[in-house]
């Protein structure tokens, strides 16, 4: 069976958007937080290239949907990962799907709505026909994830930045134990994988 892994950017202070995040402006006042996605070294291209590959199906919550599904989000030039050929089914967990979807009519990609998180997995864990299911964001629903046990390995990109607001990943009371399994710096991040015990 697929192992669920949350794979998330977030500050020192534990923010995974800056203030004011919306459509139009997904990491609110912090596009900073992905320098290591924008300004790649060799260790943020190694990380990248290898969590895309491994990635057999991806799921999201609605905000983020919103975000990448937008006029100024996915295109053919950006998209999920470092390589966008051959791109994963994607899962996106709402109370009720959208009117268009631009990501399957431009971009061909494969979008199913869920209507809870569990449900959202569940249909990820079959879909994957290989590699792991990832969950990408937003912040809410991998503090969900968490808080519901449902995460077998967290991985985080920390940027070097305090926030002081936006968008928590923890949810307060949340609390577990997790092996360190990997540390590896970069220019422009720490990229860490924590295995839930």
């Amino acid at each position: 069976m697929p192992s669920v892994i949350a794979d998330i950017t977030m500050s020192l202070d534990g923010f995974v958007t800056g203030e004011g995040a919306d459509e139009q402006h997904g990491l609110g006042d912090a596009p900073e937080l992905h320098t290591w996605v924008m300004q790649q070294d060799a260790v943020d291209t190694e990380i990248l290239a290898q969590a895309t590959a491994a990635s057999g199906a991806v799921v999201m919550g609605r905000r983020l949907f919103d975000v990448v599904n937008g006029p100024d989000g996915w295109n053919k030039d950006m998209g999920y990962g470092a390589d966008q050929t051959g791109t994963p089914p994607f899962f996106v967990v709402t109370h009720g799907p959208p009117g268009d979807v631009r990501l399957e009519r431009d971009l061909g990609m494969r979008v199913t709505f869920a209507s809870d998180l569990a449900t959202a997995i569940d249909q990820a864990r079959t879909a994957a026909t290989h590699g792991d299911v990832v969950i990408m964001g937003g912040g809410d629903v991998i503090g969900q994830a968490l808080e519901q046990g449902l995460i077998d390995e967290l991985r985080l990109h920390l940027a070097p930045m305090l926030l002081g607001g936006g968008t928590p990943l923890f949810k307060a009371g949340t609390r577990q134990m997790y092996w360190q399994r990997e540390v590896r710096p970069s220019r422009n991040a720490v990229h860490l994988t924590y295995e839930r015990v």
